[in-house]
């Protein structure tokens, strides 16, 4: 199996150097590409009052290779083959004044050839017709329209300007990275629905520093702990919770017109910003009592950032570099963990009869839970060649040091964009190497690798 997963990232280091040479054969000649532009209809001549439409879809091809003990499809696997949906959306912005915006987004997630849909046989069998809801659903009003100093615009609804952290306010589509960590998102489809909750939000600019608050009413959560030494979310007490963050932009300012902030911005901007931010929900997690009472314990999370991407050498190349890290400190009670496997094709196999990992099956990995992870993710977009294609390798690195666990977790991605037109239309190659913890121990006992293809055409 070992041997096997090596063939195949060789050969896909191979494509990558490939369509490398492939792309320098081009011929030197400029070709000015024409922008997309927006899909806005305009209701008046001066502009500001108009309906725009954004769609984009994400589509994921992979090898993965499962976690001991994990079957696809009813039979022992070690490995398999994936194809899925990873997102699409369908966002609207009605805009009725310059004071007046409405905002909704619809789409669906995490559809494969067998997961993110039905679970039986025939028109509704494993992976078929996933559902679409809508995930962002908010009125906003300028209070203080924007000027040299500063401005301040309150919304309600169902939203995404969140607290914590950049990463936790990221936008999809223009990523650095083939995908989010979701570790960035600290209540991701626990008490909200796709890092969205129901509240109240403010947003705005003072002179270089960039805020937003709000105040929310979790998504209810009523799981029932077993132990008195491991947090479960249980939010039954029903308090409201608190969420902010603020950076500084120490270079170029950003327009800032959503709540999604860009990955990398392929070097068309100076940034340095330095970021803080937190996420508080009282009494959201419950341990068990002996006398089969609960206790209830706050959720507190805070995180600290960089974020940095500068243009490098001959401006004709077009060449820049881009950082960004994060910190983040989380208390969810005694013990708490989670586990994610993205699009996870497999379930736990019961005959199996090898050591198994405390993950379980599939490509799950502990995500997040009571401690600490530190994040940094680097890119560099390639000295530009040829007007087909831009080339941006990057790396990622994650620290994860969790109560639960007896060892720390080194997580590592590399990967590859290619800019076929920005963010607007691209493929992602990406490797990713995670540790497999043992049951007993709860150290790590052996590694388990995925390779990514994702292909995004975004409007």
């Amino acid at each position: 199996m070992k041997i096997l997963f090596k063939n195949r990232l060789s050969l896909v280091c191979m494509l990558l150097c490939g369509a490398s040479l492939f792309a320098q054969e081009e011929p030197a000649k400029e070709e000015k590409k024409e922008p997309l532009g927006s899909l806005k209809i305009k209701f008046n001549e001066a502009g500001d009052k108009y309906l725009q439409f954004g769609i984009w879809n994400q589509t994921w091809f992979r090898y993965i290779e499962n976690n001991p003990g994990t079957m696809v499809n009813g039979l022992p696997s070690e490995n398999v083959y994936d194809a899925g949906i990873r997102r699409m959306r369908i966002s609207t912005t009605v805009q009725l004044s310059k004071r007046f915006k409405l905002f909704f987004q619809v789409g669906m997630n995490n559809q494969t050839f067998i997961s993110g849909g039905g679970t039986a046989n025939g028109a509704d069998g494993k992976g078929k017709k996933a559902k679409i809801f809508f995930h962002d659903a908010y009125n906003e009003f300028v209070v203080i329209p924007k000027t040299e100093n500063f401005s301040l615009s309150v919304g309600t609804g169902l939203h995404s300007w969140n607290g914590v952290s950049r990463l936790t306010n990221a936008s999809s589509n223009k990523m650095l990275t083939a995908d989010l960590p979701i570790y960035n998102f600290p209540t991701i489809e626990m008490s909200d629905q796709m890092s969205r909750q129901f509240g109240i939000f403010v947003h705005g600019e003072y002179k270089r520093l960039a805020y937003r608050f709000n105040v929310n009413k979790p998504f209810a959560t009523d799981i029932k702990p077993t132990a008195a030494t491991i947090a479960v979310d249980n939010n039954q007490k029903g308090n409201l919770a608190t969420a902010g963050y603020i950076f500084y932009q120490f270079k170029d300012k950003e327009a800032i017109t959503s709540s999604f902030l860009p990955g990398t911005y392929l070097g068309e901007k100076k940034i340095f910003n330095v970021g803080a931010g937190f996420y508080s929900n009282a009494e959201g997690t419950a341990t068990l009592n002996p006398d089969s009472s609960l206790s209830y314990h706050n959720i507190s999370v805070f995180g600290v950032d960089v974020f940095t991407e500068f243009p490098v050498g001959d401006p004709s190349k077009k060449m820049s570099a881009s950082l960004y890290s994060v910190f983040y400190d989380y208390n969810f009670g005694p013990n708490y963990i989670r586990t994610t496997g993205i699009m996870n094709p497999g379930t736990v196999d019961a005959d199996f009869t090898g050591n198994r990992v405390a993950e379980g099956a599939g490509n799950a990995r502990f995500s997040m839970g009571t401690g600490s992870i530190w994040h940094t993710q680097a890119g560099f977009l390639l000295p530009k060649f040829s007007d087909k294609i831009r080339i941006q390798p990057y790396v990622v690195y994650a620290l994860k040091d969790l109560e639960a666990l007896n060892q720390t977790g080194h997580y590592y991605d590399i990967g590859t964009n290619f800019l076929i037109l920005d963010h607007n239309a691209k493929i992602s190659l990406q490797y990713s190497s995670r540790p497999l913890y043992d049951p007993e121990s709860l150290k790590v006992t052996q590694r388990a690798g995925e390779i990514l293809a994702s292909v995004q055409i975004s409007l």
